[in-house]
């Protein structure tokens, strides 16, 4: 009887444990702990280039093809930034939509010709399976990503 006892205790202590890791990790173990705030990160892009920063928010969009990107919503609510990584480096789930992500990463720039910006618009919204139109660039753009190292999904 003793021993029904104890194997249920360890087994509900082992499923205890496990309820309470229910985090996803992924790439690079996080070093960081102290968060910079996408609204600043946004509000000011050049001070963060080349820093590697944590960042946290909801995962807005993920790119349903490789999962080599996800874009999370800034704390103001008002903007948002891409994390990107190189194929197959890491892999963001496509679920995990909605849930809330802690990334560290170093801070870049892309800088587009009008042509470029284009194309990569374009490439977005067919990674994405949606309309795209040439005639809303009317110029170069520059975009400011973080390119990922590590993040844990919760």
């Amino acid at each position: 009887m003793q021993l029904k006892l104890l194997i249920s205790v360890l087994l509900f202590s082992i499923g205890f444990s496990f309820a309470q890791t229910d985090d996803t990790n992924l790439g690079a173990e996080i070093t960081l702990t102290e968060k910079t705030k996408i609204s600043e990160i946004l509000a000011d892009p050049e001070a963060y280039l080349d820093k590697t920063v944590l960042v946290e928010g909801e995962i807005l969009d993920v790119c349903p093809m490789m999962g080599c990107w996800m874009e999370l919503k800034s704390d103001d609510g008002e903007g948002k930034i891409k994390v990107k990584v190189k194929d197959g480096d890491i892999v963001f789930p496509v679920e995990a939509k909605g849930s809330t992500a802690l990334v560290e990463g170093k801070v870049y720039k892309i800088e587009l010709t009008q042509e470029k910006a284009i194309e990569h618009f374009q490439h977005v919204a067919e990674e994405k399976g949606e309309e795209f139109d040439p005639s809303t660039i009317t110029g170069p753009i520059t975009i400011y990503q973080i390119k990922g190292l590590g993040a844990v999904i919760e």
